[in-house]
């Protein structure tokens, strides 16, 4: 994440969490080796603990702008108040790293399945609709994306990106019908959230894979109300991206550098 109010948010809101957390535990049994000797100071800490989270859940998110047009990422969503951004570096051939890509499975990615659950949780063995939240072990990540209300909006060979309206109005009844649709969308009451994998040619048989979330919120009352699950979703939300890399560049070096 490279929008410092942004950072700062996610680190109160975490903060906030944990003394909270450990308010609450000092509530039954206070934790005096961490200096919480009594439950009046079990309740201090929740109370500041509370504070702390709404400071970081109402910090402003203020808008980022590409400098300059250089991907397809930049057309769909030149202008936007919240991203993060990871790298890493393959062994093996552009081809074989855009096709690990493509076949990476929720299965491949470390923690994939458990952070989600604990962002949308069932019951186990309640099955459920099919979606990046509730993926099967063995079935491409980006396929069950594109089957459950996020659209491919570049499928290029440098690049592939897709996107999903995060937030909408009630029965909006929006249809986007392509990317021109998607960065056009303007109208109050939406959140547009966009990823990205573009692979870059190093040479000497390196590929240089990255990965960019993006997204733009059409109004401030929309922006405020999606900062609040960015900033408590985000620690989550990276260590996802990063384990997604590391399991493309595992399948693709795999494969071989050919």
């Amino acid at each position: 994440m490279r929008e410092p109010l942004n950072l700062l948010g996610v680190l109160l809101v975490d903060a906030g969490l944990a003394a909270g957390f450990l308010g609450l535990i000092s509530l039954l049994r206070p934790l005096s080796f961490l200096g919480i000797s009594t439950r009046r100071r079990g309740v201090a800490l929740m109370g500041a603990g509370a504070v702390l989270g709404l400071a970081g859940v109402v910090l402003p998110a203020p808008e980022q702008r590409v400098p300059a047009r250089t991907s397809r990422l930049d057309e769909i969503i030149p202008v936007y108040q919240f991203s993060e951004f990871h790298e890493c570096r393959v062994q093996a051939s552009p081809t074989k790293v855009r096709d690990a890509v493509w076949a990476v499975t929720a299965g491949d990615i470390r923690l994939f399945r458990t952070l989600t659950w604990i962002r949308s949780p069932h019951l186990p063995g309640r099955g459920g609709r099919e979606s990046i939240l509730n993926a099967p072990a063995e079935t491409p990540i980006l396929k069950v994306a594109t089957s459950s209300g996020f659209q491919l909006l570049a499928d290029e060979p440098g690049e592939i990106v897709v996107g999903s309206l995060v937030i909408a109005p009630h029965q909006s009844g929006v249809m986007l019908a392509g990317p021109q649709d998607f960065a056009a969308l303007d109208a109050p009451g939406f959140a547009k959230a966009v990823m990205s994998f573009r692979i870059e040619d190093e040479g000497a048989g390196w590929t240089r894979l990255t990965t960019e979330t993006r997204v733009a919120a059409t109004d401030a009352f929309t922006r405020h109300r999606f900062a609040a699950y960015w900033r408590l979703i985000y620690p989550g939300s990276a260590v996802i991206r990063r384990e997604w890399l590391r399991a493309i560049r595992e399948r693709a070096e795999k494969a071989g550098p050919a």
